[in-house]
């Protein structure tokens, strides 16, 4: 069996999906079904059993000998979340009893990290050096959570015998209809252009960019999946890894790809970054990916241009899902 948390979310049923194409189907998904709203990216897949997230750890107790694998991928994803409590309760708690579990049991763990440990870039978007992990200043709380359990976890005396940490960058694709604010900005572009025929972007406030110029690393959902699943079967060099692309974009050309996808004439407008989030914004994200590929991994990563049309004309148009 493969358990996968957050199952029902957007990234990890993506990864159902792969695994299932790849005939994994005995797939244990965890998560709080109660947000039903979520529930559509688990319909028509091949699974073994649904198990609530607060009960979890007895199933794992008492079902650990029959598990080959586990993806943590479930946690509080709202980067706007102020409450800590919170944050503390299901980013890095509910990791730290997921770490030790593994331990326990001697099963292999790939668990969700974030680029947003970063923080504002001063320090580089490299993973080489877990030395680096203390000094990073995450600019909001859910950051923060994810970078306190990426120092708890590289720290720890007892490790399972494989982990990894994916610190994922700006992923978008198929899967994210639940998400609301915290889609991508390619599903908010979608239905802003369907609505009024033109995009909004916000206005530079850095004079070393230009307005729509504000670049990130994109990535594609399908490519992080592809990545989970290679590292199921690597097993080997244990870490925390960036996942991202190693290109980073314009949100511009983000605005202009996705006019063309839906094939209509680009009509772009700036409005003011607003003031509460102005000095934290970020102009530039860029995941350095040479160590990843250092261990074998070497699948190209999805266009920008070509993933857009993938997810506009394939998912977001006819509302299906991946």
């Amino acid at each position: 069996m493969i358990v996968v948390t957050g199952a029902a979310g957007f990234i990890a049923s993506c990864l159902v999906t792969r695994l299932n194409a790849a005939n994994f189907n005995d797939i244990v998904v965890v998560d709080n079904f109660a947000v039903e709203r979520k529930l559509a990216n688990l319909a028509g897949k091949h699974l073994r059993e649904y198990v609530d997230r607060n009960e979890f750890f007895e199933w794992l107790d008492a079902n650990h000998e029959e598990v080959e694998f586990i993806f943590h991928l479930g946690a509080r994803t709202d980067t706007t979340e102020q409450d800590r409590a919170v944050l503390d309760l299901l980013n890095l708690n509910y990791s730290k009893q997921m770490w030790q579990a593994c331990v326990q049991y001697q099963l292999p763990l790939v668990y969700a990290s974030s680029a947003a440990t970063y923080g504002s870039g001063t320090l580089g978007y490299s993973d080489h050096d877990d030395a680096l992990l203390p000094l990073y200043r995450p600019l909001n709380p859910y950051g923060d959570s994810k970078n306190d359990f990426d120092n708890w976890a590289v720290n720890q005396a007892e490790k399972p015998f494989f982990w990894a940490g994916l610190k994922f960058f700006n992923v978008y694709g198929p899967n994210e209809y639940h998400k609301g604010r915290m889609a991508s900005v390619i599903m908010h572009a979608f239905e802003q252009i369907n609505k009024t025929g033109s995009m909004s972007l916000f206005r530079s406030h850095n004079p070393d960019y230009t307005d729509g110029g504000q670049m990130r690393d994109f990535v594609y959902v399908k490519d992080v999946v592809e990545v989970c699943y290679f590292l199921m079967h690597h097993r080997q060099n244990s870490g925390i890894y960036n996942l991202g692309t190693g290109e980073a974009r314009s949100f511009l050309d983000l605005a202009l790809n996705t006019f063309a996808a839906l094939d209509r004439v680009a009509d772009i407008r700036f409005i003011d970054t607003p003031e509460d989030i102005r000095d934290k914004y970020q102009y530039f994200t860029q995941a350095d990916m040479s160590k990843l590929r250092g261990i074998g991994y070497d699948r190209p990563f999805t266009r920008l241009e070509d993933g857009i049309n993938d997810y506009v004309r394939n998912y977001l148009v006819p509302g299906t899902y991946y």
